[in-house]
């Protein structure tokens, strides 16, 4: 009973958050930008794109790689340009140039500031006004913008195509020739960029902000930060200094309360483990997680490359075989891939050895398992590439290709086979952990809350179902962030914190019922933000300002509980002293270690860095975001992958010995590689282009002519350095794990060293330190 406060409050949190979420989503698709049924001129009625143009020019968009090869409404990959920034922008010259030409005979650049000014007034009202008719369906443009339209779409056919005078742009976008070689998918796509673009720089019906918020930053059109923008930021920097203020105040009151000192075990408890034939058979995943952790990280060093050689890798040709968005398409899968086999791994080894029980056939589930999620890693691979050369239809490409969304790009055949597989693993874990659930206890607590965290990690994926081929992008980018954000950063998140504390429990070196009531509490803390959190992804993409309000709010509040994450590395880090037998199990708990400072830095300080609207506004799509991507997608989450795959490697030879320098060289290569590639490229990177954002618009920011500049180019270069030794770590982390199958990580048997290592876990004296 002394945990019922904590559970009602978790309850109470899950409830309401999603009754919030759910309400707003509603929202969100009732007041998505409307897709016309025709956009039409309003000279002569003629028709330059229908509204199944647009959702088929949607699925053209896809197939090349969508939110992989550069962005719409800031969401994608970083070396081409946001192509609804982008279109607006040429659009908007376009017909100032043409006033300025028909009107003074020279370009707008050239005329006097007042008449600048003037025209600049004229195209506000050219572009910003609504003439999109609800009822007929219809969306009007003057000839004057029909002629801009078809400008623009032959700019994007001749950078798509073969142009020639197009070679050097294409090679900054690392764009390959011939990317699209049927002229109607070209017409359609540039429906589709049309319309993301009419998005940005329309109003709302009855409003004076434009359907995405007056993003992206474009002065032409007077796209400006919003009053709203503005004050929900100042909102969210006052609620998060009340919620660091209240929550320390709260551990300070903590402090005082009496506490008992800890008893370590004198000995390992999992000396006596006996692997289960199940838990031997989960050595294979993580064979398989080593191999995909160098491969993903091989396929970024060339992606990141792509930014400076966009058409090879050291006059290689490599873009005909593996262009830019496969490479990043694979490079980011292959990260979702490996972080969630570490984890799944984790859970089919712990269930059996903490229910005590090994149920029938469930060794045989564990194989079948493995083939199952090595059949969606090279299906869906396969199929990305397949779509990225165009050679699938629109339906195939749907169904087995590419579905354009980062982080959920693989085909709906492979989502709904990995769901099935979710599934599949969250019976496995729950019927060998159900036996030691029955029994009650206080051990019943933490058992409750694994099962819900394995439960949300299956069944959350099922978001990613959710939207259809042709479905409105702002609804798609809804059920998205479901994914991205309360799949991968929020039931993670949870399932992270308790799978840390059941391991610690298991051991000795944490009480049961102080366990219990910090995984409770910490997980009521980050979810009460993180859920409604959600929104802060959703700024601009087509929904309205409440949904702004709500994630500028409860974004601060994610970032509360990380900002005393540092206590957590520092218990952590002393449970490596508790006992002389805590040694053997160093590195799985330094990474541990790794895992709080890169929350409190990636997730935390980097997360903030962007989250407030004002910021984000101006941030969104620039290099900042992978800034904070890679040091909390890595930081905190591959950490923990790496971290629970030695935990339990270590688990199945609790007899042998390890040689741990190469696992000592791997921990302080990647941790270091990591900080430098940020710190010395993609931060800097970032600030600038930032900076270029608020003097000029995002889609100078975003462009060949800024990004290509010397400056810009030596701090893509300087990604090198940090990039190579994060590299030499990952190298070394998948040679000691290919070690401990061919043996040269263990120590030999009758090592005088194994033997002295051996009597310490067992009578709890110190072993001679390693040579």
């Amino acid at each position: 009973m002394r945990h019922t406060r904590l559970w009602a409050a978790f309850g109470a949190v899950i409830v309401l958050s999603f009754a919030v979420l759910g309400y707003f989503g509603l929202e969100i698709y009732r007041k998505a930008p409307p897709v016309p049924d025709r956009v039409v001129v309003a000279s002569d009625g003629r028709t330059l794109f229908t509204g199944q143009d647009i959702r088929d020019g949607q699925n053209v968009w896809q197939s090349l790689g969508g939110q992989q090869v550069g962005s719409i409404w800031g969401h994608g990959a970083y070396v081409a340009p946001d192509w609804s920034a982008d279109w607006l922008h040429r659009e908007a010259t376009w017909i100032l140039d043409v006033w300025a030409h028909d009107e003074k005979g020279t370009t707008f650049d050239k005329l006097p500031a007042p008449e600048r000014a003037a025209l600049v007034e004229r195209l506000k009202a050219e572009i910003r006004t609504n003439t999109y008719d609800a009822a007929s369906g219809a969306l009007t443009v003057s000839p004057l913008r029909a002629r801009a339209i078809e400008a623009v779409s032959k700019h994007y056919t001749a950078v798509f195509g073969t142009d020639p005078a197009m070679a050097e742009l294409r090679d900054a976008y690392a764009i390959p020739a011939a990317t699209l070689k049927d002229p109607e998918r070209q017409r359609l796509m540039n429906a589709f960029f049309f319309w993301a673009a009419w998005a940005c720089g329309t109003e709302r019906p009855g409003a004076n902000i434009t359907y995405s918020n007056n993003w992206p930053s474009e002065p032409l059109i007077g796209n400006h930060p919003s009053g709203a923008i503005v004050v929900w930021s100042v909102v969210s920097f006052v609620l998060l200094l009340a919620g660091i203020g209240a929550l320390s105040w709260y551990f300070a009151a903590q402090r005082h309360r009496p506490t008992e000192d800890p008893v370590y075990p004198e000995r390992d408890p999992l000396i006596g483990l006996q692997a289960t034939p199940s838990m031997r058979a989960t050595r294979k995943y993580f064979w398989v997680v080593a191999a995909l952790i160098v491969t993903q990280i091989a396929l970024g060093a060339v992606s990141a490359h792509y930014g400076v050689e966009g058409s090879g890798f050291y006059g290689i040709p490599l873009d005909r075989w593996l262009p830019y968005a496969v490479t990043r398409t694979w490079h980011v899968q292959l990260g979702i891939f490996w972080i969630a086999t570490a984890w799944l791994a984790t859970g089919l080894f712990i269930a059996p050895a903490v229910g005590g029980h090994e149920p029938k056939f469930q060794r045989a589930g564990v194989h079948f398992l493995f083939v199952c999620l090595l059949v969606i890693v090279v299906g869906s691979l396969a199929g990305q590439w397949f779509a990225i050369q165009q050679k699938l239809g629109f339906e195939a490409n749907f169904w087995f290709g590419h579905q354009g969304y980062e982080y959920v790009d693989l085909g709906r055949f492979w989502q709904i086979f990995l769901f099935v597989g979710l599934c599949l693993w969250l019976l496995l874990v729950g019927r060998a952990m159900w036996p030691a659930f029955k029994k009650g206890g206080e051990n019943k607590n933490l058992l409750a809350l694994f099962l819900i965290a394995s439960a949300a990690i299956a069944l959350f994926y099922g978001a990613g179902l959710m939207w259809g081929r042709q479905t409105n992008l702002a609804m798609a980018e809804y059920w998205r962030w479901w994914v991205v954000h309360l799949w991968v950063e929020g039931f993670f998140e949870v399932f992270a914190t308790v799978v840390i504390a059941f391991l610690f429990t298991r051991m000795g070196l944490l009480r049961l019922a102080t366990a219990t009531s910090a995984v409770l509490f910490s997980t009521v803390l980050f979810l009460s933000g993180g859920i409604i959190g959600t929104f802060h992804h959703l700024y601009f993409t087509g929904t309205p300002t409440s949904v702004l309000a709500l994630g500028a709010t409860f974004s601060a509040l994610e970032v509360v509980p990380l900002v005393l994450i540092g206590f957590e590395a520092y218990e952590n880090l002393t449970l490596t002293r508790a006992r002389p037998w805590v040694a053997a199990y160093k590195w799985p708990i330094y990474f541990f270690v790794a895992v709080a400072f890169w929350n409190l830095v990636g997730a935390g300080l980097f997360g903030f860095f962007i989250n407030p609207p004002i910021a984000l506004y101006y941030m969104q799509g620039l290099n900042t975001t992978p800034v904070h991507g890679h040091t909390a997608l890595f930081g905190v989450y591959g950490m923990l992958g790496i971290g629970l795959m030695l935990f339990c490697l270590k688990g199945l030879s609790t007899h042998r010995a390890w040689k741990t320098g190469a696992l000592s060289f791997a921990f302080w290569t990647i941790n270091i590689g990591l900080a430098l590639m940020v710190l010395l490229s993609l931060l800097p990177l970032g600030l600038l282009q930032t900076w270029a954002s608020v003097e000029h618009g995002m889609w100078y920011a975003r462009s060949a002519e800024f990004l290509q500049t010397p400056r810009m180019d030596t701090l893509r270069w300087l990604r090198v350095l940090g990039d190579t030794i994060f590299a030499a770590g990952a190298l070394a982390l998948g040679w000691f794990v290919l070690g401990l199958k061919t043996g040269w990580s263990l120590r030999a048997e009758g090592d005088p060293s194994t033997e002295r290592e051996r009597e310490a876990l067992q009578i709890g004296q110190p072993a001679e330190k390693e040579s």
